[in-house]
């Protein structure tokens, strides 16, 4: 039994040390391109997206990490009024998360938000910079750093040197 048990849980071990690397690689481009931020938020369902955001916290290193838990879109409206009345400095999609994961509408309803008030969103996948978030790396972008010029400026923040603009 202990043998099963251990090739089960290497998958998934496996998996969240995947995920750790690619928030690393999101979390450092960020900080080089906005070295005054200091406080990160993710907007999403905690129970659904719990190695989500382990990796996360585990690669935030010095950062804070606000999470503002959803569990429909039709809870977008008070994260919105959430983090506007705790002025993260950028946002970070999940690219998994169910509600407000990249691609999704309520991402979209998310990142236009944030930008009009000066909140950058951050994505680890290319649709999440399609769609609207300032930078983007990670499997989703083939590793390639991404920006959305268009967004960064309205969020009043550098487009990261280096990145593909979309």
């Amino acid at each position: 039994m202990a043998r099963i048990a251990s090739l089960i849980l290497m998958p998934v071990l496996s998996s969240v040390a995947l995920m750790a690397g690619d928030y690393d690689a999101v979390i450092g481009a960020m900080k080089k391109a906005w070295p005054q931020v200091e406080t990160v938020a993710v907007v999403c369902d905690s129970n659904g997206s719990k190695a989500s955001l382990g990796a996360l916290t585990g690669a935030a290193g010095g950062l804070k990490v606000v999470v503002v838990d959803v569990k429909g879109p039709q809870d977008m409206g008070k994260a919105i009024a959430t983090l506007t009345g705790r002025k993260p400095d950028a946002v970070i999609l999940l690219a998994g998360d169910k509600v407000a994961g990249d691609g999704s509408s309520a991402a979209s309803f998310l990142i236009q938000r944030m930008a009009a008030i000066k909140i950058p969103t951050a994505a680890t996948s290319e649709a999440g910079v399609k769609q609207g978030a300032a930078l983007g790396i990670g499997p989703g972008t083939g590793g390639k750093l991404m920006s959305n010029a268009k967004v960064a400026a309205v969020a009043g923040v550098a487009v990261p040197a280096g990145a593909t603009a979309l």
